[in-house]
């Protein structure tokens, strides 16, 4: 078995290759961004045959014979790779394309990749699609042919979930990363600060397990990833330790059998902590309700965000502004799109109201 990584570097990249590694699994290709000095140990440990970063200037810099540059040479690349497994762990709206493209070439795909299907749920194949996630691959190990209710996904609460509301408005890009249980990407870690993260998988499980009651829930313990309501009253939970390599696993191995983790320890946990999403806190939830109802305007909650967390990077807004520009676009955009070129107009004009918005001081 073989797969061609895309986004090594980061924290699903790199536990994907320690699972690889477990289970001597060949990589073909790595797709970075910017952080050649991983990427040269990566090659250095796995020998792909060829490498893709984003930036021509890190060309020399890299310790490989067969280096290429840009979106356009991944597209190239999974087209012409070997391997039938494609694992996204892209960030971003820019992992669409590859998605799209693994699919169309018959490829299956380990999708860590959020804003595939938030933005282009509506014309993916999800039976190609092995998620990559501790909430959705918790709901999938939770299924069974009995009559469900609800299914429901837990979250952290984020890096300010503890704090008093008044101060959200002071928040800095720095505050955003002190996430309380998970070492995540900056753009994750603000997404989960806000809750757009967990909107997102909400919309991600929409589009996998199809139409029904979807929720969310905060479990400060980060233990419990999914929890599913069947219609006799039953409620299962799934329980495992916070760690990215299960899910990584099951989507190289969907039968996976060997010990990938130890077990959470009920008796050392002693409690745990649920508490309610509440719009006071993360007022990007006032919208959930109507998104899972309109799926395909989450190309609209995408580009509005990615665009506003590029301005709160740059200072020129704040940290509860980010939700107040997704809301603001999501009342505007209603459009929904008709076809793949549509999802990439659409994201186009949005991105463009975002950036007009005026701060409001």
């Amino acid at each position: 078995m073989s797969l061609v990584l895309l986004g090594s570097t980061g924290s699903i990249g790199v536990n994907t290759l320690l699972v690889a590694k477990k289970f001597n699994i060949t990589v073909e290709a790595l797709v970075c961004g910017s952080n050649i000095a991983l990427l040269n140990k990566q090659i250095k440990e796995h020998h792909p045959k060829v490498v893709v970063i984003a930036n021509e200037a890190d060309r020399n810099a890299v310790e490989h014979r067969d280096v290429r540059v840009g979106a356009d040479a991944i597209l190239e690349l999974i087209s012409s790779c070997e391997s039938d497994l494609v694992v996204n762990a892209l960030v971003g709206f820019l992992g669409l394309k590859p998605t799209l493209k693994a699919l169309e070439c018959g490829k299956n795909v380990a999708l860590a990749n959020k804003e595939s299907l938030v933005a282009g749920g509506a014309f993916i194949d999800t039976s190609k699609i092995q998620p990559i996630d501790s909430e959705h691959f918790g709901l999938w190990y939770l299924l069974q042919d009995r009559p469900i209710s609800k299914m429901i996904i837990t979250a952290s609460g984020g890096a300010f979930r503890d704090w008093p509301l008044e101060k959200l408005n002071s928040a800095t890009l720095a505050d955003t990363q002190k996430h309380p249980n998970w070492s995540m990407g900056q753009k994750i870690t603000i997404d989960s600060a806000t809750m757009v993260n967990k909107m997102f998988e909400l919309l991600e499980a929409r589009w996998l397990f199809g139409e029904g009651e979807y929720d969310a829930i905060i479990e400060t313990r980060s233990l419990i990833h999914a929890l599913i309501d069947f219609k006799d009253g039953s409620t299962t939970a799934h329980f495992a330790n916070a760690s990215m390599q299960l899910p990584i696993a099951y989507a190289l191995d969907e039968k996976m059998d060997e010990k990938i983790l130890d077990h959470v320890d009920l008796l050392k946990v002693g409690s745990l902590e649920f508490r309610e999403i509440k719009k006071e806190r993360y007022p990007v939830w006032e919208i959930k309700e109507d998104i899972l109802k309109n799926p395909a305007l989450g190309v609209v909650v995408n580009a509005a965000n990615e665009a506003a967390i590029e301005r709160f990077i740059a200072k020129e807004i704040g940290f509860m502004d980010i939700s107040r520009f997704i809301i603001e676009a999501y009342h505007r955009f209603r459009v929904q799109p008709n076809n793949v070129e549509d999802i990439f107009s659409i994201d186009k004009e949005v991105r463009a109201f975002v950036k007009g918005i005026k701060h409001e001081t």
